[in-house]
C-alpha cells in the first residue's frame, strides 16, 4: 500500500501536539462556559435535594412517630396492639387488604361487620378507641407497615421497643431542620468554591486576567464574587442564620418536657388490673390527693390491706406481688395465715410527673374545689397495662369529661402552656356550692362592673382564668 497519500495527515499528527491540542479546546465562548459552570451547579444542587428528600423508608419511620408511637410500639403490645407482623396477622386471618380501612377509621370498619379480626382487636384491648387517619393513603401506610417490619426484634437499641418514651425523639425529629440548612449552606461554599476555581483555570488558559487576578486565593476570589452578588448573598445568610435560631429556640424549648416519659419501676403495677377490672378508686391508694398539694405514692401497708390475702398464687404476676412482700417483712407462709417478720426494706419508686421547683400545684385544689377527675391530667388509668407515664395531651383530648367541659389541648402535657390552656377552657363549677370566695367575686362584679361580669356570662361559663387563674403568683412561688 502506498502511504504517499497519507502524508499530509501523517504531518499534521505530528506537528499537532498537547498544547495545540489543549488551546484549541479552552477556545470556547463565555457563553458556552457559563452555561457549563450552571449545568455543574444544577447537577449538584439537584444531588444534593434528591439526597436531602425523604425516602420511602424514612417516611414511614416518620409518620410513624407522629402518628402511631403514642399508643403503639414495635415489639411491645401497650395501649394498642405491636405493629411488627401486624400485616401478617391480618393476612393470616384472611383480612389483608382490610387493614388499610383499620387505620383510616377503625370504628367504621368495625360498624360495617365485615371484619372478625377488627372486632377481635377491638374486643382484646377492652374498647380502646384509636384516633382516626382518614388523610392516609395506602401508600403511607403501607410505608409505616415496611419501616415497622424492617426493624431487627434482637437490636439492643431499644428505641423501636417503646412507644415514644421520652418526647425527645420528636424534637430531635424537629430539630432536624437547622442541620439541613446547614448542610445546604456548606454544599453552597463549596459549590461557590468549585465554580471559582473553574473560572480561575478557565482564565489562565485562555489568558483572560491579569496577573494580579491570577495571584487571587480562594477566600478572595470568594469575597469579590461575594460583594458583587451582595444582595443575593445576603438574602441566603440571612435565611441561614434565622433557620439556626429557630432551631436553636426549638432545642431549649424541649428541655424538661416530660411528655411519654414513662420510667422504669422496681415492681410493674398494672393500673388496668387495679383501677379497671377491680375498679378501685385512684383516692383509695392515693389518700393524700384531697388533703394535700401531694398526691403522694401509696405506702407499703396498704398494698399489704388487700394482698395479704390475694399472692397471686400459680399467676404470672406472683414474683411481683413477693416483692411487695419482701419490702413489708410479710412471710405468707408462717403461721396459718402468714405473720409479720419485721425485716423490712424500702421500694424505690421512680417519679414520674416532676414540675420544676419553682411551680407550686395543689392536687386537693383541683380535686376537691375544682371537681377534676384524675383521668383528665392523668389519663384513662383504666387501660393503662404498663407502669404510669405522662400521657400526651393527645390522648387527654379524647377523656370523655374533658370533652364536655370543652377542654382542648395543644401544648404537650405539665408545661406551661398545658396548664394555661385548662385554666382558659374549663368552667367553674359554681352553681350548687357555698362558697365564700365564689359569693365575694359575685359581688363585687355587681356592684362595680357590670359589663365584666355580662362578658363573662356570654360563654355561658366562668373560666379559672376570670377568676384570677392566670396571675403569676397562683402558680409561681
Amino acid at each position: 500500500m502506498n502511504l504517499g497519500n497519507f502524508a499530509p495527515v501523517k504531518m499534521y499528527v505530528h506537528s499537532l501536539n498537547f498544547d495545540q491540542f489543549s488551546s484549541h479546546f479552552m477556545k470556547i465562548t463565555n457563553t458556552q462556559r457559563v452555561r457549563s459552570i450552571k449545568s455543574l451547579c444544577m447537577g449538584i444542587l439537584l444531588l444534593a435535594f434528591l439526597s436531602l428528600s425523604p425516602s420511602y423508608h424514612s417516611q414511614g419511620e416518620a409518620i410513624f412517630k407522629a402518628k402511631c408511637a403514642t399508643c403503639h410500639a414495635v415489639f411491645q403490645n401497650g395501649t394498642g396492639p405491636k405493629l411488627y407482623g401486624a400485616v401478617q396477622r391480618w393476612e393470616d386471618a384472611g383480612e389483608g387488604d382490610l387493614i388499610y380501612e383499620w387505620v383510616r377509621n377503625n370504628a367504621a370498619l368495625r360498624a360495617s361487620g365485615k371484619s372478625k379480626r377488627a372486632a377481635e382487636v377491638f374486643a382484646e384491648y377492652k374498647g380502646s378507641v384509636m384516633t382516626v387517619f382518614a388523610d392516609l393513603t395506602d401508600e403511607q401506610i403501607g410505608s409505616i407497615f415496611e419501616w415497622v417490619d424492617s426493624q431487627d426484634p434482637n437490636a439492643s437499641g431499644g428505641g423501636a421497643n417503646q412507644a415514644g418514651i421520652v418526647s425527645g425523639e420528636s424534637e430531635e425529629e424537629e430539630g432536624g431542620t437547622p442541620w439541613t440548612w446547614i448542610i445546604l449552606g456548606t454544599m453552597f461554599v463549596v459549590i461557590i468554591m468549585a465554580v471559582s476555581g473553574v473560572r480561575r483555570q478557565l482564565k489562565i488558559a485562555t489568558k483572560e486576567s491579569s496577573e494580579e487576578t491570577d495571584s487571587l486565593t480562594y477566600i478572595e476570589e470568594f469575597k469579590t464574587w461575594a460583594w458583587k452578588y451582595r444582595l443575593y448573598v445576603g438574602i441566603v445568610s440571612l435565611v441561614i442564620v434565622l433557620s439556626l435560631f429557630v432551631g436553636l429556640f426549638k432545642m431549649l424549648y424541649s428541655i424538661n418536657v416530660m411528655e411519654n416519659y414513662q420510667p422504669s419501676q422496681p415492681i410493674a403495677f398494672p393500673h388496668d388490673v387495679h383501677a379497671g377490672i377491680n375498679g378501685i378508686d385512684c383516692k383509695y391508694c392515693h389518700n393524700s390527693v384531697t388533703k394535700s398539694k401531694s398526691a403522694g405514692i401509696p405506702s407499703v401497708n396498704v398494698c399489704m390491706n388487700c394482698h395479704k390475702k390475694i399472692n397471686g398464687e400459680g399467676k404470672e404476676y406472683q414474683s411481683e406481688i413477693e416483692k411487695i412482700y419482701a419490702a413489708a417483712g410479710w412471710d405468707p407462709t408462717k403461721g396459718p395465715s402468714g405473720a409479720y417478720t419485721g425485716e423490712t426494706s424500702p421500694i424505690v419508686w421512680n417519679k414520674v410527673h416532676n414540675l420544676p421547683d419553682h411551680v407550686y400545684f395543689n392536687h386537693s385544689q383541683h380535686v376537691v374545689v375544682g371537681g377534676l377527675d384524675c383521668k383528665q391530667c392523668h389519663g384513662d388509668m383504666t387501660k393503662m397495662k404498663e407502669t404510669a407515664k405522662v400521657q400526651p395531651h393527645g390522648e387527654l383530648n379524647k377523656i370523655q369529661e374533658n370533652i364536655d367541659s370543652q377542654i382542648e389541648f395543644t401544648k404537650p402535657t405539665l408545661t406551661m402552656g398545658w396548664c394555661i390552656e385548662c385554666h382558659n377552657q374549663s368552667g367553674v363549677k359554681i352553681a350548687g356550692t357555698d362558697n365564700a370566695y365564689y359569693t365575694e367575686i359575685h359581688n363585687r362584679l355587681k356592684k362595680n362592673d357590670y359589663s365584666l361580669l355580662n362578658s363573662y356570662n356570654d360563654d355561658g361559663k366562668v373560666t379559672v382564668k376570670e377568676l384570677g387563674g392566670w396571675e403569676c403568683s397562683k402558680c409561681h412561688y
